[in-house]
């Protein structure tokens, strides 16, 4: 997989549609925009940064062109969560910087442990999981309608 000129950067207020946007785009051709969707991408830096959370882009020539977010769970436990890849661009390596970026930021920060929550109709995103270690774990209540699925990743 060719990635050049991709860069890994964090949240800064310029960037705040952008994790709207990219978001709505997948969630608008898979599933459906839920209400916890539109509260936390609407005011990302209250709903992730101020609650202790991170999110990051990967910008290619300039342009915004995928995010991910690790969400505070406990100080040990984060969650991998509303990663999305701009869909022309999908199949050339991003998603998997950016969770390998994700997993790195993390250890450096001694993280013990990231969940996230998807859902199987994702087979991409699964097997990209997967590949770095996550495993399927008992999917307990959540919030998230349209998840069927959790992973964990002990760190």
């Amino acid at each position: 997989m060719n990635t050049p000129n991709i860069e890994i950067i964090d949240f800064s207020e310029d960037l705040k549609p952008y994790i709207k946007q990219l978001n709505y785009e997948w969630l608008e051709k898979y599933f459906s925009i839920e209400e916890s969707d539109v509260i936390s991408l609407s005011n990302p830096k209250k709903e992730i940064i101020d609650k202790g959370g991170y999110i990051f882009f990967a910008r290619m020539d300039n342009k915004i062109i995928a995010t991910a977010s690790l969400l505070k769970k406990t100080d040990s436990v984060f969650e991998l969560a509303k990663m999305a890849v701009t869909q022309n661009i999908q199949g050339k390596g991003i998603g998997k910087l950016l969770v390998e970026h994700c997993i790195s930021f993390s250890k450096k920060r001694q993280i013990s442990k990231l969940i996230l929550y998807s859902n199987t109709a994702l087979y991409s995103a699964l097997q990209l999981y997967k590949k770095y270690g996550f495993e399927e774990v008992k999917l307990e209540e959540t919030f998230y309608k349209r998840a069927n699925i959790k992973m964990e990743l002990k760190l």
